[in-house]
């Protein structure tokens, strides 16, 4: 719409653009800020922070299950802190020239829309330099994807979902908060909140479990503890603490009877082994203790009490230290296997969905509180 006012004997067009042609002019002015006042400096940071995690988690993730949720939870923490780091200080900063604009003819949703556009490009190279940076520091990334074919595809779209989704969390705070010393003070709390209560780290109480609905970090932290199969991978701590413990005493007392009763459960599978181990002239030690001679033998003795003094490193060389570390570590896994990082596409997708949906529903928030600076009475 165009109009026209009288100012000292002329004619003064002024034009009001359409919502599309705003978008333009402020993603415009956003990439001038990029390059002019020094908002670039977000890459390298970002490169910095996944220099320092990768150099932390690079023996540890994708090879066992805890190394891997760490890492989990630590890049969900990269993310979150690039993102609401971006975008924490970008609304409050100019308000005035908001408002002023806003007076003017400039459509908030417009506005909101070239910073969702500049902030997700920010984020998309946040989270490419996150994954290159971490292959440099040692991380070895699977190959195959779960979603798509490539897992390394699979895991940038983790990133950059959980990274855009705080970017505009952040954008939001700032259009609420009046001044950036506002906004500052505010983020240290949303921080604390997203990493405690992110659901996968720290053991909540159960009333405090309906808080992680609204985190970012719990959908993002299962997103990657799905796609990287956390629940078969081994539970490595067991080995390590068997390890510790080689040279721990162990004193157990047995009669010979419930020696022999334990050798004679065929049932037991933890004894098969041992049936099974040969003797002299190809007898097996189930073929001794089941034969009638041993069983006269011991019928006088079975009240016989035997003092056994060993260690657990001469128990596991008896046993087999590689076997009995497997056992254990698989047995562990599955007692600490988790529904909600099942390793599907479905379970994958529905949590990229709900980091979508916090992604619209901080973007419309913005926009709403936006609307109604012009009240604002600073």
């Amino acid at each position: 719409m165009d109009n026209t006012q009288k100012q000292s004997g002329r004619s003064l067009a002024i034009r009001h653009r359409g919502r599309g042609a705003q978008v333009f002019i402020y993603f415009g002015k956003l990439l001038r800020m990029f390059v002019y006042q020094s908002d670039w400096k977000v890459l390298p940071m970002a490169a910095l922070i996944a220099g320092l995690v990768g150099m932390v988690v690079r023996n540890k993730m994708f090879l066992n299950m805890e190394g891997t949720l760490m890492g989990a939870f630590a890049m969900v923490c990269v993310c979150i802190w690039n993102g609401c780091f971006n975008s924490i200080q970008v609304i409050c900063r100019e308000r005035d020239v908001i408002k002023r604009e806003h007076r003017s003819g400039m459509h908030i949703s417009s506005y909101i829309f070239s910073h969702t556009l500049y902030q997700a490009l920010l984020c998309l190279g946040q989270s490419v330099i996150t994954i290159y940076v971490t292959m440099q520091t040692g991380v070895r990334y699977p190959l195959e994807g779960l979603v798509t074919p490539l897992f390394v595809l699979d895991f940038a779209i983790c990133l950059f979902l959980i990274t855009f989704a705080s970017d505009l969390m952040a954008l939001w705070i700032s259009s609420l908060a009046k001044t950036t010393t506002t906004a500052m003070t505010i983020m240290p709390f949303i921080l604390i909140f997203q990493l405690v209560f992110s659901g996968g780290m720290l053991t909540l109480p159960q009333w405090t479990k309906p808080l992680t609905r609204f985190t970012i970090s719990n959908p993002g932290l299962k997103a990657i503890a799905t796609l990287a199969d956390t629940n078969h991978r081994p539970y490595a701590s067991i080995a390590s603490m068997v390890e510790k413990m080689r040279d721990s005493e162990i004193s157990i007392s047995f009669t010979l009877g419930e020696a022999a009763d334990l050798l004679q459960d065929q049932d037991n599978p933890a004894i098969q082994p041992l049936r099974a181990a040969e003797l002299d002239e190809g007898l097996t030690v189930g073929q001794v203790i089941d034969s009638d001679i041993a069983k006269v033998l011991l019928e006088d003795k079975r009240d016989e009490v035997i003092a056994l003094h060993t260690t657990v490193g001469q128990i596991l060389d008896i046993i087999g230290e590689e076997r009995a570390k497997t056992f254990l570590e698989q047995k562990t896994a599955e007692a600490n296997y988790v529904s909600d990082y099942e390793y599907t596409g479905d379970n994958l997708m529905e949590y990229w969905m709900q980091l979508i949906l916090f992604i619209f529903v901080f973007a419309v928030l913005s926009t709403v509180t936006l609307e109604f600076i012009d009240k604002d009475r600073r």
